[in-house]
């Protein structure tokens, strides 16, 4: 089949007669060589490992039917499902068995119809073992389908009216719900199990309507052995000993609804913190042996709740608050109503100094008890709702815990977040393919960001207000971005449509060039502004308000806001002489990549003056560019005299970027710094330097440094230099106890980068013998390390090597497992292929089949699945493209031609194809 010229005919090639096929003709040969395999291919790639950059950890995703590419390549827009019942109450009565990893369950749903009557009912679920299912109401069969369950009713149920709906199980789950246990590696006395929702996982371990727009109340019903503890969310009903099972029941009640994704439930062996905020209920669950360090994590709780009900202006909504933390959890933490589970990487040990703190993860998760849990996003193309929300109130507590220059350097750091993203995806989007897509940068600080934009705008006090009145219109119930606009609207009296159009339904940011002049004849100071962003159907011409401060010699301030509304404008601000600074934004409230060089003198009163962080801050910045002595001697009073640890953070990157000798020498003098966080940075920046002094610098650092989160950045900068001149500092740090094996996990870090197989033996020594001793991340990262350090080995060399990691592919921790397997990649030892090929390719929603298709793409070259099926939807979507115009032509053609036509004109039509 050939798609020749012109585009409105189309011939087969064994013919040389020229005859036009019918279009559905060519449609349908197209269906069934092309569309048919791709729609193949697609059902055994639906599910994808992906990336949460917000934790910076892998999970699995979970790509349904309704969120798979079409089969022309495009992808749907996501919308909220119909509800087709009213979801009154949720019932679990939960047995988990710990040695087998399964669960036997009983779920009792309670609806009504919504609107109609209701003859077939659709319960999400997953890989469960449906015995029974039996209603209120008679039944006439069930059929268990792979992802859900399909119950018909002897008779269609009315529309209101209300009914129960029991079904029986079993379950072992791969998702959803997760199991630590002795068998999987971990400690016996921590044998525990942990749930995980969002964003649609629950369907793994319990039949449910798995999606955030519907709301009920749940009560949650576990029996676990007398010495463990079951946690779930609302209040505890009762405890009850079964002396005969020696199981111990609990009941919980949540009575206030919420979605499905925030139902939870934690069984295990756990130790507890408690305390109270007023009247409510607050603790910290960790495993034995992780309490030591719980108290840590839980000090600025109470405070960060006394905090928000002031702030926001509507009280802690939920019967409790605990935080309970798990080991091996696939986030940061996930804000369950009145129940918080968290990452143990949140647990730090005292010296750390001020470098780790559980403040802000704390803050962030007790943020979403409002904004996500009272109000939640009607669909995932709104979530920015529910973590832009909680990050910015985040970075509110943060100011109010240090200063206002504590939250300015917060929202610097989101920015940065930002501005260092290429794509323009807006923030509420409909095109991802899978819900994680949408937890990135323009959920967290992007939306963090807009909602610092509307409190700069609004001012505080209104902000606040709007804030509450959002919370108190919209509570138990669910959201979109115009819920927002329309309150913030109402109470204000000005119209914010532009400023959501342009921030949260359009992508991008302004991209500006600024540049200021004086005119003494006029007595006037000159802005002129430029957008340099790529305008786009994506990316708007942006319309904002730009403050500019002006200060004068005699400290007097004036400031002006320009009106920004065009790609090039210019802006006169009259003075009564010629300012000593100017700052643009003096006090950050755009989110805007902004190109500002202000005059030497300007630039130099900017960063002497001590009432303004932010621009001795981005002072610092701009000196980076510069390597003349002067500059030297600004960075160095910053870096050991600024009374604001981030500038003097920012000071000791301008040295790493100056990067002469002179500036080497001037991080390696500024080493004694009180405030660890900067004591980290000038090691870091002492790390990018590659010389002898610098490699000394960094030796006495590992010897000396107490603070093993600064002595992990010292030894992974060794990891460049020669392996004879720092191989017995990495070996000596190897076996250095420190709280989670950081420091051993850099020095491995730093062997692999050193890329010398003298590291192997002691590498396999310390892998072999003390497993128990790395956390699941570090172990896997040591595999990873091995078989790099052995790649290049010759075969004989290589094989206990690989047999070694050969051994960990089955390991029961599956992110271990995931790490074996792709080491076998790395090592590149062909005879991995057979062993890796017996991984099955289904079902690819697992993290242990990607990883295996990884390995064997390294090993042979082979494309992986997913990059064919990629590869071939970009050939259909342009053969679509093709058929487009093919159509087009066709229907011009027809037009031109018709039956009762001249039959000159036909055959001066036919040579004019």
């Amino acid at each position: 089949l050939h798609l020749d010229s012109p585009p409105g005919d189309a011939y087969l090639s064994d013919s040389m007669i020229r005859l036009p096929l019918p279009l559905p003709f060519l449609l349908l040969l197209l269906t069934a060589f092309l569309i048919a395999p791709l729609a193949q291919a697609e059902n055994s790639a639906l599910h994808l490992l992906g990336y949460c950059e917000k934790h910076g950890l892998f999970h699995r995703r979970n790509a349904s039917d309704e969120s798979r590419p079409s089969s022309a390549g495009l992808k749907f827009e996501k919308f909220a499902p119909d509800r087709l019942i009213d979801i009154l109450h949720l019932k679990l009565d939960i047995v988990p068995d710990f040695e087998s990893r399964s669960i036997r369950g009983v779920s009792t749903l309670t609806f009504t119809p919504i609107s109609k009557s209701l003859r077939q009912l659709r319960v999400d679920a997953l890989d469960l073992d449906v015995s029974s299912v039996e209603g209120d109401l008679p039944i006439r069969e069930f059929q268990v389908a792979e992802d859900h369950i399909m119950i018909t009713f002897e008779k269609p149920i009315p529309a209101d009216e209300k009914t129960s709906l029991t079904i029986r199980y079993t379950a072992a789950p791969e998702e959803g719900l997760y199991f630590r246990t002795p068998e999987m590696g971990y400690p016996e006395s921590d044998t525990h199990l942990w749930t995980q929702g969002q964003p649609e996982d629950h369907r793994y371990w319990f039949p449910n309507y798995d999606y955030p727009n519907e709301r009920f109340t749940t009560e949650i019903i576990c029996h676990v052995p007398e010495s463990m503890t079951a946690l779930s969310n609302g209040r505890l009903l009762s405890t009850q000993a079964d002396q005969k099972t020696g199981l111990t029941t609990y009941h919980w009640l949540q009575d206030k609804p919420h979605v499905n994704y925030l139902v939870s439930l934690v069984a295990g062996h756990f130790k507890k913190l408690e305390t109270v905020y007023r009247d409510l209920p607050l603790a910290f669950y960790a495993c034995p042996s992780d309490f030591p360090e719980a108290k840590n994590s839980f000090r600025d709780t109470a405070k960060i709740l006394e905090f928000f009900e002031n702030e926001i202006g509507v009280e802690y909504p939920w019967d409790k608050y605990f935080n309970v933390c798990v080991q091996d959890f696939v986030a940061g933490g996930m804000e369950n109503t009145s129940m918080t589970t968290l990452t143990t990487r949140t647990l730090f040990h005292e010296d750390s100094e001020n470098i780790r703190s559980s403040h802000r993860l704390d803050a962030h998760e007790v943020a979403h008890q409002w904004f996500g849990d009272l109000v939640t996003c009607k669909d995932w193309s709104h979530i920015w709702l529910n973590e832009g929300f909680a990050t910015y109130y985040q970075v509110l507590y943060e100011g109010h815990k240090f200063g206002a220059d504590a939250l300015r350097y917060a929202m610097f750091q989101n920015a940065n977040q930002v501005l260092e993203k290429k794509d323009d995806k807006p923030m509420v989007y409909r095109g991802y393919e899978d819900p994680w897509d949408q937890f990135d940068y323009r959920a967290y600080p992007k939306g963090a960001w807009v909602l610092h934009m509307l409190r700069s705008q609004l001012g505080e006090t209104l902000f606040r207000r709007c804030i509450r009145t959002y919370l108190q219109r919209n509570r138990n119930g669910n959201v979109v971005t115009e819920d927002l606009n329309r309150v913030i609207e109402e109470l204000s009296g000005r119209s914010f449509d532009r400023f959501f159009n342009q921030w949260v339904y359009h992508g991008g940011q302004p991209d500006l060039l600024i540049k200021y002049s004086w005119d003494s004849i006029a007595k006037q100071g000159k802005i002129e502004v430029k957008q340099r962003q790529k305008v786009s159907d994506r990316v708007l011409l942006f319309h904002f308000p730009l403050p500019v401060r002006f200060i004068t010699a005699e400290g007097e301030a004036h400031d002006f806001t320009l009106d920004v509304d065009e790609a090039e404008e210019e802006f006169f601000c009259k003075l009564p002489g010629p300012p000593e600074i100017v700052r643009i934004d003096p006090d950050y409230t755009l989110l805007a990549k902004i190109e500002f060089k202000p005059p030497k003198p300007l630039l130099n009163a900017q960063i002497a003056n001590n009432k303004d962080m932010m621009g001795r801050l981005l002072g610092a910045k701009l000196l980076s560019k510069r390597k003349d002595i002067a500059t030297i001697k600004q960075l160095r009073d910053l870096l050991n005299k600024d009374a604001f640890y981030g500038v003097r953070i920012e000071a000791a990157k301008a040295f790493e970027k100056i990067h002469t000798e002179q500036a080497g020498k001037t991080l390696i003098a500024s080493l004694e710094q009180d405030d660890a966080r900067v004591r980290q940075q000038v090691v870091e920046s002492i790390g990018k330097f590659y010389n002898r002094p610098a490699r000394e610098a960094l030796e006495a650092v590992v010897r000396n440094e107490k603070n093993p989160d600064i002595v992990t950045k010292a030894i992974a900068a060794l990891g460049k230099f020669p392996q004879t001149e720092v191989s017995a500092s990495l070996l000596a740090t190897l076996d250095r106890d420190s709280y989670r094996g950081r420091i051993g996990d850099a020095a491995i870090a730093a062997m692999r980068a050193q890329d010398h197989p003298s590291y192997i033996p002691p590498l396999l020594k310390k892998l072999g013998k003390d497993e128990a001793e790395f956390t699941s991340e570090g172990f896997g990262q040591g595999l990873d390390a091995l078989a790099y350090l052995a790649r290049n080995q010759k075969q004989d060399a290589r094989e206990p090597i690989r047999r070694f990691i050969a051994d960990k592919v089955n390991h029961p921790k599956e992110e271990i497992q995931v790490h074996a397997i792709d080491a076998l990649g790395t090592l590149e030892d062909p005879r991995s292929l057979a062993l890796l090929e017996t991984f099955p390719k289904e079902p690819a929603d697992r993290a242990v089949p990607e990883a295996a298709a990884r390995a064997i793409e390294k090993l042979n070259g082979k494309k992986t699945q997913a990059k064919e099926v990629g590869d071939l939807r970009k050939e259909v979507l342009d053969l679509k493209e093709s058929l487009r115009k093919l159509e087009k032509s066709v229907e011009t053609v027809e037009k031109k031609v018709s039956p009762k036509a001249p039959e000159k004109k036909e055959e001066g039509e036919k040579k004019e194809g």
